[in-house]
């Protein structure tokens, strides 16, 4: 038996939000595998790519920096245009991008529900529907989608961005099965509460450290390195068979 194998090796991957943290270290972790990788980051951060790109095109692999502000519909024809400009093709898309403003549920406006909402589910969701377009042209691929633990179990002061990557972990379902007949597998990734340059300031707060490690029964919380090997795995094609699935990266937190 031959073991079905988990590089990309010639294929063109596309990361939103990778200019740090966890899209960072999926852009880095698919150029490991060999894609070359598109990388997308909004306008006022742009400057984090050249960092990410320059260590994509150490690893011997193509770099292209985009400026992308979802969910802007022409940010993201022009970004998707400019890949297939330079590239030809899309055989991976990785939703990494999306933001969170933690508030209790009595106090969120308007306007931070559809921050949230716009940037991780509708945003998303027109990301994922221009390049499934030239994926049916050139024949299939892989999408996906980064959800979270918060997609599947409740937790405080975020109502608005559990919802938003709820419907993540649901829409990721449906496009799969509407996308299945072209070749294109739709799956998600859940991660616990992973340690970046933007969560912090939350894990600074001991009491709600304490709390979040009391929730994860193998006891840390999660670093950007432990979820790019689901993704790579989703990706890459030993998982040809999967589509649909969210793979939960949690440490066991839904477990309990």
């Amino acid at each position: 038996m031959v073991l079905p194998s988990m590089r990309l090796d010639g294929k063109v991957a596309l990361v939103t939000g990778g200019g740090s943290g966890i899209g960072r270290a999926i852009a880095l972790a698919v150029a490991e595998a060999g894609a070359d990788v598109a990388v997308c980051e909004v306008p006022h951060k742009i400057g984090a790519l050249d960092r990410v790109c320059e260590a994509i095109e150490h690893l011997g692999h193509r770099a292209l920096p985009l400026a992308l502000q979802l969910p802007n519909l022409a940010d993201i024809d022009a970004a998707v245009s400019r890949v297939l400009d330079a590239y030809g093709r899309i055989d991976v898309l990785v939703n990494n991008a999306g933001v969170n403003i933690p508030k209790d549920a009595l106090d969120v406006t308007e306007a931070d529900w559809d921050g949230v909402l716009d940037v991780n589910l509708k945003g998303l969701f027109f990301m994922t529907q221009r390049v499934a377009r030239s994926m049916i042209e050139t024949g299939g691929g892989k999408i996906v989608n980064i959800a979270s633990q918060n997609g599947v179990v409740g937790y405080y002061k975020r109502a608005a961005y559990c919802s938003s990557k709820a419907g993540v972990v649901n829409l990721t379902r449906v496009l799969a099965v509407e996308w299945a007949p072209h070749r294109i597998a739709v799956n998600a990734v859940g991660p616990t509460f992973i340690l970046t340059p933007l969560t912090q300031s939350t894990f600074d707060n001991a009491q709600l450290r304490e709390d979040m490690l009391s929730r994860i029964p193998l006891g840390r919380v999660g670093q950007p390195e432990d979820v790019v090997g689901a993704v790579v795995f989703l990706a890459s094609p030993a998982a040809d068979l999967i589509t649909g699935h969210t793979l939960l990266v949690d440490g066991g937190w839904t477990a309990l």
